[in-house]
């Protein structure tokens, strides 16, 4: 798996780019947040991303490191989340992803805990 595609993931995110997010996903990819039910589709998964942005302002990734190993790249990050109100709050994530023949991404895993994102 190639270290530059997770970057160029995290950057489609934090532009908020949903479709160009999606589309370095297989058709049939699967996205799965924490214990959420996984998306599984380009579509869903566009979704899922923009319904997920409108609860926040914005947001930026920050790699603290990478393993890639095979067709696996596991990245271990501090994401700050920028909420509507304008504060913020950095929470610490780690994401596996493996990619498939075609170069495109089968399964995608975020694992964080969001209560301080939208804590009051």
């Amino acid at each position: 798996m190639s270290v530059t595609l997770m970057h160029q993931v995290f950057a489609a995110v934090d532009a908020g780019d949903a479709a160009g997010f999606a589309g370095f996903f297989a058709p049939d990819g699967h996205l799965v947040f924490g214990n959420d039910e996984p998306l599984i589709g380009r579509d869903a998964i566009a979704g899922g991303l923009t319904s997920f942005l409108s609860t926040i302002g914005s947001l930026r990734h920050a790699v603290v490191r990478e393993w890639d190993i095979e067709d696996t790249c596991i990245v271990e990050l501090k994401v700050t989340y920028h909420r509507l109100d304008g504060s913020s709050v950095t929470i610490p994530v780690v994401s596996i992803v493996r990619t498939g023949q075609r170069g495109l991404i089968e399964d995608y895993r975020v694992y964080y805990d969001l209560a301080p994102l939208y804590a009051d």
